[in-house]
């Protein structure tokens, strides 16, 4: 049987991106084969006057609206509750992000400020988790990006993370 159909349908019902991988597990296929099928369907619906595409994020791929229909889709829910970072938390997260491993000491050293509400706040949202412990006194918590991150942001993966800017 063709693999895009089944591929198409799995991202169609699939609630979080789905790595190559375990859709080949799913339609008993070549992880090759279904790369190329995926390749396959981000061309056709780049190329068709259609709402959708096909997107690799968070190490995996998804059904999803096409970016200039935005305008259109946020009005089906508009008033639903969203939630937007803060500044704190958009700063906290960049540290996390491009330093990661790191721990709260290294972060409230760069950012100058407590950074516990925040981390907390990171925690609970998962864009972040801890990765580990620092082979240091006290052995402090090191926190990383999680898969969550990467969605949130439109992100394959940390490399697409923008090059910082370097003071001059």
């Amino acid at each position: 049987m063709n693999l895009k159909p089944l591929i198409e349908a799995l991202l169609f019902v699939a609630e979080e991106p789905l790595p190559p991988d375990k859709i080949a597990e799913i339609v008993e296929a070549e992880t090759k084969e279904v790369r190329a099928a995926l390749k396959e369907l981000q061309e056709e619906y780049a190329k068709a006057e259609r709402g959708l595409q096909v997107t690799e994020i968070a190490k995996g791929f998804q059904l999803g609206t096409k970016p200039e229909l935005a305008p259109v889709v946020e009005k089906l829910f508009k008033g639903e509750k969203s939630y937007t970072l803060s500044q704190a938390a958009l700063e906290t997260l960049a540290i996390i992000a491009y330093r990661q491993p790191v721990t709260r000491v290294d972060m409230e050293n760069i950012r100058g400020v407590k950074v516990d509400g925040v981390v907390d706040t990171l925690l609970k949202r998962r864009f972040i988790r801890t990765v580990g412990r620092k082979d240091a006194p006290g052995r402090p918590i090191l926190y990383g990006t999680t898969r969550e991150f990467l969605k949130y942001f439109g992100l394959k993966d940390l490399s697409e993370l923008p090059q910082p800017a370097l003071k001059e």
